[in-house]
């Protein structure tokens, strides 16, 4: 559980980032599109910005799909993302 608040805290700190928004208005469940106006743009940003920040595999549109902030983490939870911090990873060679 707390490896699933801490990446949405990540992913939350890089949609602030990306969008320049505040955390208040990312709505777990809110369509990206509706509810923060995410065109697909942003959304290239935003892919960019979490293989950067959490050096997960994601392919080019990947995150494409995704409707709402909770997919997201879905997505990016069976990728293996961790707690860790900039290119961490769940290889289980070093402990990251």
């Amino acid at each position: 559980m707390q490896i699933q608040i801490d990446l949405e805290n990540k992913i939350k700190s890089i949609f602030k980032k990306v969008l320049d928004i505040k955390e208040s208005e990312i709505v777990p469940g809110a369509k990206l599109d509706e509810s923060l106006g995410i065109d697909s743009t942003e959304m290239v940003e935003i892919s960019v910005a979490i293989k950067k920040e959490l050096g997960l595999p994601l392919k080019d549109n990947e995150l494409k799909k995704t409707q709402s902030f909770n997919e997201i983490v879905t997505v990016l939870k069976s990728k293996g993302g961790t707690t860790g911090g900039t290119g961490t990873h769940s290889c289980g060679c070093c402990g990251h």
